[in-house]
């Protein structure tokens, strides 16, 4: 359950062998836009949640799902009315909604990748861009050296900086300012510790932007290499500020639902990459909820 969608992913799975997808049933439900004057979910965005959880089971029991590992980021997470919620979620529809700490989500992203490309990356960094938030881990191991995470999801920074189609270009300014400064403050930590051998992203917005930069589409599939070059997002971003909305929604791998927030993400991967001088980033296709996945399944081999 994250800022942006609720997505059921139902994959049959072993210890030992990688996650085979099976199916899976996803809702852009974007909780931000949901948000009340006090920080809390409204009413309406809870029965949102709770119609869509329902749903989602219901398709897991249809898939004859038999384990159910149910978790929420940022948005309920920083939600004023988050344990209110969360009871009343499991009360109607049965699911126990564990919420993820931002250096969990972090850390389950950075296991995820690690397993993707494996150790002949090196010092891997992983970039997330969120709805809510944006997740920043590095290290050797499966376990990184350091984690954080910060309040520059996409859909967040959009609701809260930006109006205006196109955009009013004095935001688009005041708001890029904003993410530099957030992101400098982790950057001594992030580099501190040594040269990056290997720079990842992943998420719907990484995957968006290296789309509409070049890369190849999904249909492709999941082993076709892509990446996100910096020279390439720079030319895009001017073009980017000065569409409307429609016009972004017709972009290569951008969803109507998404279109609006694009521009933030954009900004963040961009002030991201400046400020850890990457001129490139590979895109992993596994994410968080892999990385769940591939934990649960440690612990029951261990």
């Amino acid at each position: 359950m994250g800022s942006n969608t609720v997505h059921l992913l139902v994959v049959d799975a072993h210890p030992g062998a990688r996650p085979l997808p099976a199916t899976s049933y996803k809702v852009e439900l974007r909780l931000v836009e949901h948000l009340d004057d006090r920080g809390a979910i409204s009413a309406e965005g809870e029965q949102l949640l709770v119609e869509t959880i329902a749903d989602a089971m219901e398709q897991a029991k249809e898939h004859g799902v038999e384990d159910v590992l149910a978790f929420a980021t940022s948005a309920l997470r920083e939600a004023a009315n988050s344990e209110e919620l969360l009871a009343r979620v499991r009360d109607k529809t049965g699911v126990d909604l564990q919420i993820l700490a931002g250096n969990d989500e972090a850390r389950f992203t950075f296991l995820a990748v690690r397993r993707w490309f494996g150790w002949s990356s090196g010092r891997m960094l992983v970039l997330d861009i969120g709805g809510g938030s944006l997740e920043i881990a590095c290290g050797y191991d499966e376990e990184p050296d350091v984690a954080f995470s910060l309040p520059l999801g996409a859909n967040r920074l959009t609701v809260e900086y930006l109006s205006g189609d196109p955009f009013d270009p004095t935001l688009i300014r005041e708001l890029r300012r904003k993410i530099r400064i957030d992101i400098a403050g982790v950057v001594p930590e992030v580099l501190k510790l040594g040269e990056i051998n290997h720079p990842v992203a992943t998420s719907k917005t990484f995957r968006s932007l290296a789309r509409i930069c070049g890369a190849e589409p999904s249909s492709a599939g999941a082993y076709v290499p892509r990446v996100l070059k910096r020279d390439v997002l720079n030319d895009w971003i001017p073009r980017l500020s000065a569409m409307p909305r429609a016009e972004r929604s017709r972009l290569p791998g951008v969803s109507i639902g998404r279109a609006n927030q694009l521009l933030a993400g954009a900004l963040v991967a961009q002030s991201a990459m400046e400020l850890l001088d990457l001129e490139v980033l590979e895109i992993c296709p596994w994410a968080l909820r892999e990385g769940i996945i591939l934990r649960r399944l440690d612990w029951m081999e261990g």
